[in-house]
């Protein structure tokens, strides 16, 4: 079964590189034909081959950069977890606390002063 997941993978993948290489030949003859069109018919010709050809360089170089990336991603999210399903888990080792008690702030106690916190539109003038 994993084997057969796999060969799908790789026909998606596969035609997903195909149509994009067409597409790059296809936009680098018209774009050649274009500018060959200055230099009359044999111009649109040798511009169309040129620009076909570049195209599908430049889409070749873009899908193997494409996927570059995206292994580069997927191994980092196995590193940190988030495809491994351990992101966040309770197994880090800090260290203990020292004292045991919360502090003031997290225990919802209020300001050891005598002022009214800034919480709201306006604070009370200071004498």
């Amino acid at each position: 079964m994993k084997a057969k997941k796999k060969s799908e993978k790789d026909t998606k993948q596969l035609h997903r590189h195909v149509v994009h290489e067409a597409e790059g030949v296809a936009s680098g003859a018209v774009a050649g034909a274009l500018l060959g069109v200055v230099a009359g018919p044999p111009g649109m010709v040798a511009g169309a081959v040129l620009g076909a050809v570049a195209g599908g360089v430049a889409a070749i170089a873009m899908d193997n950069d494409a996927d570059r990336k995206a292994a580069h991603t997927q191994e980092l999210d196995e590193e940190i977890g988030v495809m491994g399903g351990d992101l966040g888990a309770p197994n880090l080792q800090h260290p203990p606390a020292k004292v045991g008690a919360y502090s003031v702030a997290a225990s919802g106690a209020g300001t050891s002063g005598g002022d009214t916190p800034a919480e709201g539109p306006m604070q009370t003038p200071d004498e």
